[in-house]
């Protein structure tokens, strides 16, 4: 059995395997560590393996081998890319950064090492607002890449000289506040929890301002956020407005309660790129390694500790 055979190869070789929220269940099955990007590469920072194979997408790999210059990091599948992290190239903030000499750019953990190089501050989406709150409120910001994170956050801090890159995850950006709607409707006891990158989150805020959930349970937040809302709340049903691959955990830590997608189209095929054959084949052979040279790690990897320092 190829699971078997994983797990054994994995002793062999001293390779710790990690697995984001969004792998396909057999995959999250076969790994040492699930969760969301961040956690997982300071996970990979902590691990004794010299080895760490990431069944992610590409810009997470790198995170990992940016954190942990003296490991070896291999991915499944160098294809499994990320479309919002393709939303802005090193040149493009460049570019943008000329155009606002004064201000310091924010980027979110899904852009690439060269996009992270060029930052003075990282965030995730469980941290943006308070590595926000953290800068004084007279600095000028370019926050990056994704336009509905960038959105929520202004929001949350009143930040009003906030620049926003019109980026977005193709596949939160299709998870709409009518269908959620609809479906709370199906479900009456059901809370909502909903990740900022959705399109909708700022519609979501608005009609949680005006009343228009009648004091239903209404939580954003990020997908290990999710994750630890679920198990300690007391609600039994939960609509889940992010990437589907979270049920299967959500479900596995909590089979008394119900987890419904509050899209079943939200299904990144990137994600999904990784399959148990691709982590045998990376295992047995060790390859697809992500390298990130040592400039690029050295600079971006100021962005990250900065952000870790407030977080």
């Amino acid at each position: 059995m190829l699971q078997d055979e994983i797990i054994k190869l994995k002793k062999e070789k001293d390779v710790v395997i990690l697995a984001h929220n969004y792998q396909l269940p057999e995959v999250q099955d076969v790994a040492d560590f699930i969760g969301d990007s961040l956690g997982l590469s300071r996970q990979a920072a902590k691990t004794p393996n010299k080895t760490i194979l990431f069944c992610g997408v590409h810009f997470m790999a790198e995170t990992a081998a940016i954190i942990c210059p003296d490991k070896k990091v291999l991915i499944p599948d160098l294809g499994a890319g990320c479309s919002l992290a393709d939303s802005i190239t090193v040149e493009q903030l460049r570019d943008w950064k000329k155009q606002h000499p004064k201000a310091l750019a924010v980027g979110y953990v899904n852009t690439s090492a060269e996009v992270k190089s060029e930052l003075d501050y990282c965030c995730t989406s469980s941290n943006a607002v308070n590595v926000v709150k953290a800068i004084p409120p007279e600095q000028e910001i370019l926050f990056l890449p994704d336009m509905f994170l960038g959105s929520y956050v202004a929001k949350m801090t009143g930040r009003k000289n906030m620049y926003i890159w019109a980026g977005e995850c193709h596949v939160h950006a299709g998870i709409r506040s009518e269908e959620i709607h609809t479906l709370l409707d199906s479900y009456t006891n059901s809370e909502l929890l909903v990740h900022p990158e959705c399109s909708c989150t700022s519609q979501i805020m608005y009609d949680v301002a005006v009343g228009d959930y009648q004091g239903r349970q209404v939580q954003i937040m990020s997908t290990e956020g999710m994750m630890n809302y679920a198990k300690q709340s007391a609600g039994k049903n939960f609509v889940v407005a992010t990437e589907t691959g979270i049920l299967y955990r959500m479900q596995q830590q909590n089979p008394e309660k119900t987890f419904i997608p509050a899209s079943r189209s939200a299904v990144c095929q990137y994600m999904k790129m990784i399959t148990l054959e691709k982590v045998h084949a990376a295992l047995l052979d060790e390859k697809h390694e992500v390298r990130v040279s040592k400039p690029t790690a050295d600079k971006a990897r100021l962005a990250i500790e900065r952000m870790l320092a407030i977080s």
